[in-house]
Formats: C-alpha cells, structure tokens, sequence
C-alpha cells in the first residue's frame, strides 16, 4: 500500500470513528499529508476545559518516517515547546523509534494522555518539567490559567 493510500485509510477511520474529545479533518482537501487536530483537554487533567488545536504533518514517506505532531494553541506543558512552533516531545515520534506498523490513532492518543499526565523525564521545556516534580500545584495553577487564556475558542 502506498503511503498516501494508507494515509486516506487511517483519516477514513478516524474521522468516522474519532477518538474520544477529538476532531480531525484536512487543513486543506487537496493534500493529505496535513491534518487539524481539535482536542479537548481530558477532564482528569489540568487542561479540561480547554480546547486545544494541533497540526499533525505527515511526510511524504509515510509510514517510514514519523509524522510531526505540533500544538498551535500555546500550552503550559514540560513535553510541549513553549516556542511559536508547540513541538511535542512523544517518543514514538522520534525517527530512531517511529515504527512503520505504528498508526496515527496511537499518536493521537498518546498525544492526549500526555495531557493527563505529562512525561517531566523527557521533557523538552524543563523549567515546566522542575516545576511539575517540585511544586505540582504551581504547575497546575499555571496550567489552567493558560488553558483559560489560550484554549478557549470553542469550535
């Protein structure tokens, strides 16, 4: 199966049967290798409430490399880059880790357990990472309050 073919399967699926608090469609219908993501901030976590809007790109040799999965709303969080790109740190998105069987769904949902409980050991933002180990209720605090700030554009 070709990657694109295999792309338009995996969006096939997803979109008639997305996971839980997501929403995903096409940036744009002529290209399937770019994907929006709305995902709402799990209700366990810090996030709830929030929605959140992620790109997710799939190179054009998909499956062999790893798609990259970046958050466009601003969000306090160690595995998330707090910079105007919003890299997420997930390891099976590392090109040494990405295995082709791997599916865009387990992506998602890794992305969103992140959310419930952030990964501080492999953190890209580690001042957020300190924090979230040293003084968890000032990491929270920060978290909502930026939750409220920035996702709250419900679509």
């Amino acid at each position: 199966m070709s990657g694109k073919k295999r792309i338009v399967k995996e969006l096939g699926e997803i979109t008639s049967s997305p996971p839980d608090g997501m929403r995903v469609r096409l940036v744009d219908e002529s290209d399937v290798h770019i994907w929006e993501i709305f995902m709402d901030g799990p209700e366990q976590s810090v996030y709830s409430g929030g929605t959140f809007r992620l790109v997710l790109t799939l190179p054009k040799d998909y499956p062999f490399k790893p798609p990259i999965l970046a958050f466009q709303t601003k969000i306090y969080h160690p595995n998330v880059s707090n910079d105007d790109k919003g890299s997420m740190c997930l390891g099976m998105l590392r090109s040494d880790e990405w295995k082709p069987p791997n599916k865009i769904l387990a992506v998602l949902n890794m992305a969103r357990n992140l959310l419930v409980e952030p990964n501080p050991d492999d953190a890209v933002e580690t001042g957020i990472a300190e924090q979230y180990k040293s003084n968890r209720k000032e990491f929270e605090k920060t978290a909502k309050d930026w939750t409220k700030k920035y996702a709250n554009a419900k679509k």
